[in-house]
């Protein structure tokens, strides 16, 4: 555990600036672990089934849930700015050898051990990038200030969207991998110069006794079990909206690669919004986990509607999908700042490791299941399936009133 240590107060601009170089971080992790979902159209081009594709695209999530316990456990212990510097260059050096793979065309397999590595060593980014802004955002600006860190994922998504897919067609699925490459150096650079890390307050301790460390907050409460269970089931929606619309774009309405990128770039900017208005409405409750509950409703309806017009082609099916993309990643960032408040400072690490892997170990095992359950039923089916995760996810949520 790292000793408490003072730290000068940086300035209002100077947190704005950290609070940046961190969605670009986690924009890394977005990169790595979703990238290979935007090279499914490709591959299945080529020739590779979708349950193939769907395996190869859960590398980078397997990658992710194999590491970020311990990168969690790691940043308690050291900070957040050391394990982002050796996160960062490893992830670096593994999305360099997947783009070197794909180059001489190696075997898919092997390249998906690339794309393993790579969401590997980049794991660490989604923890510690969020303790940086929960350490430097007073409690009545965090919620707001979560919800335009968390939209880095969604924003990432955006930018895959946008350039991987047309990449993949026009030039080769080298070029596309550059992509998350690129993003993962200039991130390297930004933390390497303005990241600083949040203090830590010093453990509490009696009258003439040493400091004791805080008590375990799985051993106190219920309410960290209930809302990683929670959050799972919420990522249900999220994983195959972010792995698969594209893919339904393009291969079950048959849009062209460069027009379904603009469609879900836009999905991604409206989730990007959404995510920022649901953590300012956050800190205007008092509540990170009613609103939770709120657009978990939201979430299945607009998924289930969105399984009604999948196969009709409809221009309808297109708003129901933006739509249910907003929905679908607003929570993210509240259930991340409920984790960090309720772990606090000395075991937020860990708690958001654990955050993670449960939302990734969904990822990993729900690309592949819903390739089969899309080639055997359609997409329509699908969607169908994973609008009942909100609903189940409605009574496990906790409350949090302050």
């Amino acid at each position: 555990m790292t000793a408490a240590t003072p730290v000068a107060e940086p300035s209002t601009a100077r947190r704005w600036v950290m609070l940046l170089v961190s969605m670009t971080a986690a924009i890394t992790t977005t990169a790595a672990v979703n990238g290979a979902a935007f090279l499914i159209p490709q591959l299945h081009h080529r020739g590779v089934p979708l349950q193939h594709a769907g395996l190869f695209a859960a590398a980078g999530p397997l990658g992710v849930l194999l590491t970020t316990i311990a990168w969690g456990a790691l940043i308690d212990r050291v900070g957040e700015r050391r394990v982002l510097l050796v996160s960062l260059t490893g992830a670096v050096f593994g999305l360099g050898a997947t783009v070197a793979l794909f180059a001489v065309d190696a075997p898919l397999w092997t390249t998906a051990l690339g794309l393993l590595v790579s969401s590997a060593m980049a794991a660490s980014c989604n923890g510690a990038s969020g303790r940086i802004v929960v350490g430097w955002f007073p409690p009545q600006r965090r919620g707001t200030a979560m919800g335009i860190r968390q939209t880095s994922q969604p924003l990432g998504i955006g930018i895959l969207s946008l350039l991987m897919p047309v990449l993949a067609q026009r030039v080769s699925l080298a070029a596309a991998t550059a992509v998350p490459l690129v993003i993962a150096c200039l991130s390297l650079v930004l933390v390497a110069v303005f990241i600083v890390d949040p203090p830590l307050p010093a453990p509490s301790a009696g009258p003439g006794s040493s400091p004791a460390a805080p008590p375990n907050p799985y051993r106190t409460s219920r309410f960290l079990y209930r809302i990683h269970s929670s959050s799972v089931l919420l990522q249900l929606p999220q994983t195959a909206i972010w792995t698969y619309g594209i893919t339904w774009l393009i291969v079950g309405l048959h849009w062209a690669p460069a027009t379904a990128g603009l469609v879900v770039t836009a999905s991604q900017v409206c989730g990007a919004a959404g995510r920022v208005a649901s953590g300012a409405l956050s800190d205007r409750v008092g509540s990170r986990t009613a609103p939770i509950r709120w657009i978990a409703v939201c979430a299945a309806v607009t998924v289930g509607g969105l399984a009604c017009l999948a196969g009709t082609g409809s221009g309808w099916a297109v708003v129901v999908f933006l739509l249910a993309s907003t929905a679908t990643v607003a929570d993210n960032g509240l259930a991340f700042t409920a984790v960090a408040e309720r772990a606090g400072p000395f075991y937020s690490g860990r708690a958001l490791a654990i955050q993670n892997t449960g939302q990734f170990m969904l990822s990993t095992a729900a690309a592949p299941l819903l390739g089969i359950l899309i080639g055997a039923a359609g997409f329509g089916t699908a969607f169908g399936v994973v609008a009942l995760a909100p609903l189940l996810a409605l009574p496990v949520i906790p409350s949090d009133r302050r």
